[in-house]
């Protein structure tokens, strides 16, 4: 077997042959590394994909790292190679448009299910109600750690099958989001190999202005090695609501009042505000609405939506031993309030766990059936409050028709739960709202679940609102052109490439973000 420093020089040796990089050979050399770099066919083919399937990008090599010093000692050796080879940082690999993947450079697999990774963590700090993770550490071991303490973090994703860098490098939101703000917002610290190479802890008290470029920053100024997430105590219990809605804009009254509650006492408000729309009459019952079936199935036509399309609110409220006998009166205070079809809640109870890790379970189903391992051509928008009647009206009752091969999810949150000096850009209003249109292409002969036919029709979606001026914003965002990307981020965009600038001039990571190509001659006019 080959030793670490006889393979990085084979590495480089290809790097060159292959690319004809011009590089400081001996200066590589010199660097040692106490994890594992691979040139492993099996092993790049793996990082060379995403859970999209919509993209593939070669790498050269692979490091799974021992430690934070691993992964700066080849940043810094790629930073010091001149025109040098790419680096970039892959967690769970979940990413739509192969943002995590890099050609002819370097993949880190930060995940610690594959490698064991430096320092021990997660450490959770009780007395000051935090926790130390691993930027490649999932969300679901995270929460298993602290919960050994009575604790979890207060912000989540859906999906926990995530690494902590990977979502803190976009966001991380889910239905806490309007009461907590997204991940970006619950955390304390952060250490962060910069594309120089240079091992630096930040905060909002210590190298502030690299401390807000990180999170959300699409993984453009740094990798993540180790973030202190804000953790609350766990509630023991979840109860989970769903009820029906044939009026969109009394959906959207509703899920607006209830984010509003974000400042009242536990009691008066729920902990989780999310939605989703039902356009086709199978999804109501597929494997996101499960919720429904199989004791009560439900069925579009039985509720008397005229155009074919219902809305669902979706709500939980959390619970423990010391609540136990006001939770029901504390819902029915808060039901009250709304205005969705009488006859159409929906009620299950569950542990905080089973709930948080809803979509998981749903995923082991479909892996059974061979329905996860398919093209996932998704888009992710933030939408303005005031345009999102315009968006229903345009979207969901016209581009969409009565078809769809995915859950459409639709919630909104209060932008001054987010952090402003975020590299996230959100719509320039109080409340937005998230459109998740998350289809599969499936290859069962349908037409309209194909991968071209959902790629048109996403374009389809996205010239509409351009047409009808409705200021989307996409989250996690992909776009081909250099203009697409400075107006995504709009008057964010001078302080982004200063960023840029600084923390990686020779843009050696995450250059599969298609921001800022290694080549300085594409960025010239920027």
């Amino acid at each position: 077997m080959l030793t670490n420093h006889l393979l990085l020089t084979f590495v480089i040796c290809r790097l060159l042959i292959t690319v004809g990089l011009t590089v400081d050979l001996p200066e590589l050399l010199r660097v040692g590394i106490d994890g594992q770099l691979t040139v492993d066919p099996s092993e790049i083919e793996t990082a060379s994909l995403d859970f999209g399937l919509l993209t593939k990008s070669q790498s050269m090599a692979v490091l799974h790292p021992a430690s934070a010093e691993d992964i700066a000692r080849l940043v810094r050796a790629a930073y010091n190679s001149g025109r040098g080879f790419t680096v970039s940082a892959r967690g769970h690999g979940h990413s739509i448009n192969g943002q995590a993947q890099t050609r002819n450079g370097v993949v880190i697999e930060m995940s610690r299910r594959k490698a064991a990774a430096g320092a021990v963590m997660p450490k959770v700090s009780a007395a000051e109600m935090h926790v130390d993770v691993w930027g490649g550490e999932l969300w679901i071991d995270v929460l298993r750690s602290t919960l050994e303490y009575g604790l979890a973090p207060k912000s989540w994703t859906d999906y926990l099958y995530l690494s902590v860098g990977g979502t803190l490098s976009n966001a991380g939101i889910s239905g806490q989001a309007f009461n907590h703000g997204p991940q970006i917002s619950n955390v304390d610290e952060l250490d962060v190999v910069t594309g120089k190479g240079e091992m630096l802890t930040c905060s909002e008290e210590k190298n502030s202005e690299l401390f807000h470029a990180v999170l959300g920053g699409l993984g453009q100024f740094g990798i993540i090695t180790r973030a202190r997430i804000a953790l609350e105590p766990a509630p023991q219990r979840v109860r989970w609501i769903r009820v029906l809605y044939s009026s969109f804009s009394s959906f959207t009254k509703d899920q607006e009042y209830l984010i509003s509650l974000h400042g009242n006492s536990p009691s008066q408000k729920f902990d989780y505000v999310e939605g989703f729309v039902i356009v086709d009459e199978g999804l109501i019952n597929n494997w996101r609405s499960s919720f429904f079936s199989p004791n009560n199935p439900v069925k579009i036509s039985s509720i008397g939506s005229d155009d074919g399309v219902l809305y669902c609110l979706e709500i939980t409220k959390n619970y423990d031993d010391s609540t136990v006998d006001t939770i029901d009166q504390e819902i029915e205070g808060l039901l009250k309030k709304l205005n969705y079809i009488p006859s159409s809640v929906f009620t299950t109870d569950l542990p905080y766990v089973d709930f948080l890790d809803r979509v998981h379970k749903a995923e082991l189903k479909l892996r059974s059936k061979g329905l996860w391992d398919v093209p996932h051509p998704w888009l992710n928008l933030f939408v303005p409050k005031s345009r999102i009647a315009d968006f229903d009206k345009g979207v969901f009752k016209g581009i969409l028709g009565n078809k769809t091969s995915g859950p459409i999810l639709i919630y909104p949150m209060n932008r001054n739960k987010w952090e402003q000096r975020s590299s996230v850009v959100t719509p320039d209003e109080e409340v937005f709202y998230l459109v998740a249109l998350l289809r599969s292409a499936l290859d069962n002969g349908e037409e309209t679940q194909t991968l071209e036919y959902l790629s048109d029709q996403n374009r389809q979606i996205l010239r509409f609102c351009d047409d009808a001026g409705i200021k989307v914003k996409q989250y996690l965002p992909h776009y081909t052109t250099d203009q697409d990307w400075v107006d995504h981020f709009g008057n964010k965009w001078s302080q982004f490439y200063e960023n840029k600038m600084e923390y990686d001039p020779r843009r050696i990571l995450a250059t599969g973000q298609r921001i800022f190509p290694p080549s300085a001659a594409t960025v010239s006019s920027w």
